[in-house]
């Protein structure tokens, strides 16, 4: 099966390593996923073929994105909220990293041009999404970075974060949508670990795993008491039907009701 990814458990190697393709044969999400690692010191210079996206993981870098100039630093995944730089097809990309340095890359076959965007974290809020639902059990962190009401309308890929807090869910209610989406995975201990819900499958996920979301399958996520479980989301819209908000299933959206009872055990 190709929908969970596993190989790259050991962590990435300098350069370029490639997790999905956008034209693959099989589980095909139209969405290629690559990480990048650059280190201290070193220059890079990139052009676009298609419409792409880097988001900073962690690292120093600073240069020009199609005539843009940009400085984005990152330490932190948990604390911090996120930088991005977004092309288009046929923009040049110029790179300095004065620290070690590691991105997720995002593209599309997506040929229309439109300005180049710089997201920062000034930018991009830290929503406490799911706050007071269910004695804050699903309680996470989700940064939008770019969608459909901030990115170009060109744009044909959807972009965000979430955090899920030790022991916690996200993705809930479970929810589905026709438009394709991947997740990649990291943990606040290498030992770390979560689930992940594909429709009826459960998947143990695990750091620097990737997840593809086909289908219109329900994927709800939890992590395990002790860890914090971050992943990157990525969506792409289709043709004539963009994504705007997931559905949420019918027999569990009852649980966003703040005026809901549910059974609590006393432990006082």
């Amino acid at each position: 099966m190709t929908l969970h990814i596993t190989e790259h458990r050991d962590g990435f190697a300098s350069g370029q390593t490639t997790i999905t393709r956008y034209d693959e044969e099989e589980d095909n999400t139209g969405i290629a996923l690559a990480v990048m690692k650059v280190a201290e010191g070193e220059s890079v210079t990139l052009d676009a073929e298609c419409e792409t996206a880097w988001l900073l993981m962690r690292g120093k870098v600073d240069g020009t994105a199609g005539g843009q100039e940009f400085a984005l630093e990152r330490t932190s995944l948990f604390d911090e909220s996120s930088s991005c730089i977004h092309v288009s097809a046929n923009t040049a990309v110029d790179m300095h990293c004065t620290a070690d340095t590691e991105f997720t890359v995002y593209r599309c076959d997506n040929s229309r041009e439109f300005e180049t965007r710089i997201y920062r974290p000034e930018n991009v809020a830290n929503e406490p999404r799911g706050k007071g639902q269910v004695n804050d059990r699903c309680l996470r962190y989700v940064r939008t970075i770019f969608d459909g009401t901030n990115a170009p309308a060109e744009a044909e890929l959807v972009l965000g974060e979430v955090v899920t807090f030790q022991g916690g869910w996200s993705s809930y209610p479970p929810h589905h949508h026709p438009q394709p989406e991947i997740y990649h995975y990291r943990f606040t201990e290498p030992q770390g670990y979560g689930h992940a819900e594909l429709g009826e499958a459960v998947l143990k996920v695990r750091n620097y795993d990737t997840v593809k979301i086909l289908d219109e399958k329900d994927h709800a996520q939890c992590a395990a008491p002790g860890y914090g479980m971050y992943y990157s989301w990525v969506i792409r819209h289709l043709p004539g039907n963009p994504y705007t908000v997931p559905d949420f299933t019918e027999e569990h959206a009852w649980v966003m009701s703040p005026d809901q009872s549910f059974w609590d055990p006393d432990t006082k």
